[in-house]
C-alpha cells in the first residue's frame, strides 16, 4: 500500500465537506475519484496530496504519517514523493518547457545536468522533445499538459495526483492524455489518483471511487 487515508474530515465553516473518509491506494494503481460538483473530490485530492490540511484524520504515504510533519518537512517530503497535474497546467510563462519540467528537481537541489537529462528523456517519452525550448504560450493545450505531466514525474514520485487533468482539453487530446497515464503505469509503474468528470477516464481506471455526501460510496 502506497497511500492510506484514515477518517479524514474537512469543514469550511458550517459546510461539512468530508465526513470521515477512509481510502487506500496500492503501488501501480490508477484510481479515479468521481462525484457531483461540490461533493469534495478536489478537497480530498488536495488533502491526500498534502496541499491542504484535514480537520481530523491521518494520511500515510510510504508508511509515514505525513500529518505529523511540520511545514518544512512536509514541503520537502511533497517535492520528493508527490507529483501533481492540474487542469490549467500551471506552467510558468517566462520559462521554456524544459525549464518548467526541471523546476521540482532544482527545488530538490538535485544535480542540474542529471535533472535536465532526465527531463529530456521524459519529454521524449511523452512525445514533446522537439518543443523543449518553447515557452508555454507557444505550446498547444495538449503539449502544455504533457509538459505538466513530465514535471510531475521529474523527481520519481511515489504517487501522482491529477485534478481534472483533461478538463481543459479537446476530446482527441483528452483521449491521448488518458492513454498516456496507462502507458506511464506500464513503463514506470507509476501510481495515479485522478479526480475527473470524464466518464471514459473514470471507467478506464482500475478502481472508480465515488464521493457522495462527504463519504466514499461503493
Amino acid at each position: 500500500m502506497i497511500l492510506e487515508g484514515k477518517q479524514l474530515f474537512k469543514s469550511y465553516g458550517e459546510l461539512k465537506v468530508l465526513k470521515g473518509i477512509d481510502i487506500s491506494i496500492d503501488k501501480g494503481e490508477i484510481v479515479s475519484i468521481v462525484g457531483a460538483s461540490g461533493a469534495g473530490k478536489s478537497t480530498l485530492l488536495h488533502i491526500l496530496g498534502t496541499l491542504d490540511d484535514s480537520d481530523a484524520g491521518d494520511i500515510f504515504i510510504k508508511g509515514e504519517n505525513v500529518t505529523k510533519l511540520n511545514s518544512n518537512q512536509l514541503a520537502k517530503f511533497r517535492n520528493v514523493n508527490i507529483g501533481f497535474v492540474f487542469q490549467f497546467h500551471n506552467l510558468l510563462p517566462e520559462f521554456s518547457a524544459l525549464e518548467n519540467i526541471c523546476i521540482p528537481g532544482f527545488i530538490g537541489k538535485l544535480n542540474t545536468e542529471e535533472v535536465e537529462r532526465k527531463a529530456l528523456k521524459l519529454m521524449e517519452l511523452l512525445g514533446i522533445a522537439d518543443r523543449k525550448d518553447n515557452k508555454p504560450s507557444e505550446l498547444s493545450g495538449g503539449e502544455q499538459q504533457r509538459a505538466s505531466v513530465a514535471r510531475a514525474l521529474i523527481n520519481d514520485p511515489e504517487i501522482v495526483f491529477a485534478d481534472e487533468p483533461s478538463g481543459n482539453l479537446d476530446s482527441k487530446n483528452a483521449n491521448e492524455l488518458h492513454e498516456l497515464f496507462f502507458r506511464l503505469r506500464k513503463e514506470l509503474n507509476q501510481t495515479f489518483v485522478i479526480v475527473t468528470h470524464n466518464e471514459q477516464l473514470a471507467q478506464m481506471a482500475d478502481r472508480k471511487l465515488e464521493i457522495m455526501d462527504g463519504l466514499i460510496v461503493k
